[in-house]
């Protein structure tokens, strides 16, 4: 699996390297980062879902596992990222930034790296699996990992952190993805890595669902949710092609 160990090692250090996209923060007024990261926020939701029912559960059902084994995966995957939102808060106020203090931040890279971690680990599963269905779920976790990284940066400034130290720390976070993916390299010889595809499946349904659609839904103006919701379509549109171009079955 020489390639696939590669494609492991690239999609990690790209994936980390979007921590660093948190430094737009500094150079934005706060209206205009929240024009921007709201958007964004909608189409991760619809890239998240769109990866989960175009590309992950439909090579769970031409895998042939049995279906109660692909539920318990996909809700293995659900419950573990809602233990992780319940008790590590890895949204890291998102909704409510002013109220973050610093002890919260060390909370915030916690949560942030058993997050990428996790997430590392059903990509990676899915890379080893299929290189195609692989690239599909990288996308729709980096379309995630942008709007979230604004917060998470904006969040770790306002709490007493330098720029340089939360650019450092997110970097860091965001590595725990590319120990998650070889860590999926390295079992692989041990488990069945068709099983990690229902688990990210879970993954992503959770995120795209229960943390992002809320985030965005139900704005005061109906012009402001149009936005929402045409980003949120164009994430799924984005999903269904690529589903077209790499040529996924079905």
């Amino acid at each position: 699996m020489p390639n696939s160990l590669a494609m492991i090692l690239v999609g990690g250090v790209l994936m980390s390297a979007i921590a660093l996209v948190g430094s737009v923060t500094l150079l934005l007024r706060e209206e205009t980062l929240e024009r921007i990261v709201r958007p964004l926020v909608a189409f991760a939701a619809g890239s998240l879902l769109g990866g989960a029912f175009f590309h992950m559960l439909p090579a769970v059902a031409a895998m042939g596992l049995p279906a109660t084994t692909s539920a318990l995966g996909v809700m293995v995957g659900f419950t573990l990222f809602l233990a992780l939102e319940q008790f590590l808060h890895w949204h890291h106020c998102h909704r409510a930034r002013t109220d973050c203090k610093e002890p919260l931040t060390y909370l915030i890279l916690l949560g942030d790296g058993l997050h990428n971690f996790l997430g590392g680990l059903g990509v990676g599963g899915v890379m080893l699996l299929d290189p195609r269905l692989g690239v599909a779920a990288w996308l729709a976790a980096a379309a995630h990992e942008i709007p979230q990284e604004l917060g998470d940066f904006g969040v770790l400034v306002y709490g007493g952190w330098g720029r340089n130290r939360a650019l450092l720390f997110n970097l860091l976070s965001g590595l725990t993805f590319l120990v998650g993916g070889l860590v999926a390299y390295v079992a692989s010889d041990t488990i069945d890595v068709a099983l990690l595809v229902p688990f990210a499946a879970g993954n992503f349904i959770y995120i795209g669902a229960s943390d992002l659609v809320p985030e965005v839904n139900r704005h005061s103006k109906a012009s402001v949710n149009l936005v929402h919701f045409m980003s949120f379509v164009a994430g799924i549109v984005l999903l269904w092609g690529l589903r077209v171009i790499l040529g996924a079955d079905g």
